[in-house]
């Protein structure tokens, strides 16, 4: 594989980051995943301006952000993916010695690293949906800036890999407010809901298409928080994410989801999701 690091097209194996680069010990940086559609970056004026904002809220200045879209499609063609395409996009705040917490006492240069990866939608879950379990919200309080800092996710995901769940829906005093890694919506009485864009939430691109989808489908939705002991009044979920799309819930814990399947408005989405995705 063949990554952009500081600059440089380089094989994944000559990839040499410092112990002391401030993301290696602090988790001092941010992020972005994105995908193509017919080989086309998806939306990737929306991610770079979540990049931006990430990156500002943190204070890392990357001096280059216009070259972005030209090295990643650069990157997909030195690694050979004829198909779609996964980006993961870091930036960090750079090397700095001694190790302090404070920000570097002089401007460093940011560490930039860009990989991509054929990429394939796990049709299945799509289609059959996925148990998820609710799990006590841990994070920090600064939920919508895309940190690196993702250990409460990470831990909260593996409990939901060990109930042989796909997803930990996130519960903070009594209100749900996304996933580990994706944004989480509900249906009830043909309204759509999810939690609002806040200090608590990721505010992510695939949920702004839905939202926007949903209203070409004449589909009411409400950004309110879905409290915990309400949960089981909705009749329809699925979770949404760059690497997810639209992907069904049907089951949260050991309670079973409406119907079971997939239901009437978030198989509309799916679809009304596919005709924009394949006309990309």
């Amino acid at each position: 594989m063949i990554v952009f690091y500081n600059s440089r097209y380089i094989p994944l194996e000559d990839v040499a980051i410092s112990p002391f680069d401030r993301g290696f010990l602090f988790a001092d940086g941010v992020y972005e995943s994105i995908r193509t559609y017919s080989g086309k970056l998806f939306k990737f004026e929306e991610h770079l301006q979540r990049l931006k904002r990430s990156s500002n809220e943190i204070q890392v200045r990357y001096s280059k952000p216009e070259k972005l879209e030209e090295t990643i499609y650069e990157l997909i063609k030195k690694n050979n993916i004829e198909k779609e395409a996964l980006i993961y996009l870091q930036i960090t705040r750079g090397l700095s010695f001694p190790r302090t917490h404070s920000f570097p006492a002089q401007d460093v240069e940011p560490t930039i690293f860009i990989s991509a990866s054929p990429f394939k939608s796990n049709n299945l879950e799509q289609k059959e949906g996925i148990k998820a379990i609710l799990f006590k919200d841990i994070r920090w309080m600064r939920c919508d800036i895309k940190s690196v800092s993702l250990l409460p996710n990470v831990l909260a995901n593996q409990k939901a890999k060990e109930a042989g769940a796909g997803e930990a829906i996130l519960v903070k005093e009594g209100l749900i407010t996304e996933g580990t890694h994706t944004n989480f919506f509900a249906v009830k009485d043909n309204v759509l809901y999810t939690a609002p864009v806040s200090n608590n939430i990721l505010a992510g691109i695939t949920r702004r298409v839905v939202i926007e989808l949903a209203s070409e489908l004449n589909i009411d939705v409400k950004e309110e928080f879905i409290k915990e002991n309400e949960f089981k009044t909705y009749s329809e979920f699925f979770i949404t994410s760059t690497k997810k799309e639209i992907t069904p819930v049907v089951g949260i814990d050991n309670w079973i989801v409406g119907i079971g399947k997939p239901d009437k408005i978030t198989v509309q989405l799916q679809e009304a999701f596919k005709s924009l995705t394949n006309d990309y």
